[in-house]
């Protein structure tokens, strides 16, 4: 049965076969691919690989910088945890679940942060009927991801540490710097030890930054990467292309992505994030997460209100009804800067012949 968000290692599962079987570099113990192959796995490559006889492209799936991927990679091989941090929407998450499913093949080994997130979610708890019958034994109890990871020797993701409480943040302490799992109950053989290969890939947004401050004490167990968003329009445009065509396809719908609309909405997604236009104007910034992320879901809900109550063509009602709640989502007083978008930048360029800002520019009573 087709899942709606399937798992990186079974989405890309001839890819990472077919660098498994042309790789020939070092690996870190209990790793599946080498870094060399992980990097190449991320980034992509134009050469295909040969896997059965047959010609595998391995296609880029994260565009950024591509340093940071090789720093990250470097940090999982040694004994330092990795944290991923940026604005909402900057990929962090893909990132990591890339990077799990190319080292271990597991991606799903996750812990979602959140205030209600405790330290028996993490480690370990108990099934309490069989801890009653039998007592404190191993078949009683229930491991958490970061246990599974230690215990299997791969990584462990945990989303949005910041969300968490600072006690639950710092049950992490031990684990990291001496890699030892206390299980009191067990007695004196109430140690697990983790296995090679074992680590952790942390996700944080900035915005968060304050929620759930993290104690220096851990910050030194982690290395830091920034995930900033993307500052080039054209590549920002072929994201939103190309995400989208994969989430209508995974909706049954025929992909009819249309360039010059997408170029469009990437134009107005770099520049209100950025609070300069291409003309060098300065424009007020909307409070509200401008991310890459959420120009694919205005373009995709779009594209679905078109299929579904439209003739299949996006139009401008539609694409501008979804941009303002979009920039109303953190703050309702932010429509007043859209609409002074509108007016100043958007009116002047379909005045000089630009078609789809005309039309843009004539949705504009959907801002309400």
């Amino acid at each position: 049965m087709q899942s709606i968000k399937p798992l990186m290692e079974e989405l890309y599962e001839i890819e990472l076969n077919a660098l498994e079987a042309n790789d020939s570099f070092p690996k870190p113990p209990n790793w599946r691919l080498s870094p060399r192959a992980v990097r190449t796995f991320i980034i992509g490559q134009e050469e295909p690989l040969l896997l059965e006889g047959k010609e595998v492209e391995v296609s880029r799936k994260f565009y950024g910088n591509d340093a940071l991927v090789e720093r990250a990679i470097v940090t999982l091989a040694g004994n330092r945890g990795l944290m991923l941090i940026g604005e909402p929407g900057t990929a962090k998450t893909m990132l990591s679940e890339l990077l799990s499913a190319a080292i271990c093949r597991n991606s799903r080994n996750t812990v979602q942060g959140t205030a209600a997130t405790m330290e028996d979610t993490i480690k370990y708890s108990w099934n309490y009927a069989l801890l009653l019958a039998k007592g404190p034994v191993r078949e009683a109890l229930v491991p958490g991801p970061l246990f599974v990871g230690m215990e299997q020797g791969i990584l462990t993701r945990f989303e949005e540490l910041t969300r968490c409480p600072q006690e639950v943040q710092d049950s992490l302490i031990s684990v990291l710097s001496d890699k030892v799992l206390n299980i009191p109950e067990f007695g004196e053989q109430g140690i697990l030890t983790a296995k090679p290969g074992f680590n952790i890939i942390a996700t944080a947004n900035t915005r968060d930054r304050g929620v759930n401050e993290m104690s220096s004490a851990l910050k030194r167990r982690f290395n830091f990467e920034t995930v900033h968003p993307i500052k080039d329009v054209k590549l920002e445009a072929k994201i939103i292309e190309s995400q989208v065509t994969r989430l209508l396809g995974a909706s049954g719908i025929t992909p009819e992505v249309d360039e010059t609309v997408v170029q469009l909405l990437a134009t107005v997604f770099h520049e209100l994030r950025e609070g300069v236009t291409a003309e060098g104007k300065r424009i007020d910034q909307p409070s509200s997460v401008m991310s890459t992320a959420e120009a694919v879901s205005v373009y995709y809900q779009s594209a679905m209100d078109a299929y579904y109550y439209g003739s299949g063509q996006v139009k401008m009602d539609a694409l501008v009804r979804y941009l303002s709640g979009t920039i109303a989502k953190e703050n309702k007083d932010d429509l007043e800067k859209l609409r002074s978008y509108f007016t100043s930048i958007v009116r002047a360029r379909g005045q000089v012949g630009g078609e789809v800002w005309k039309s843009f520019f004539e949705a504009r009573n959907q801002l309400k």
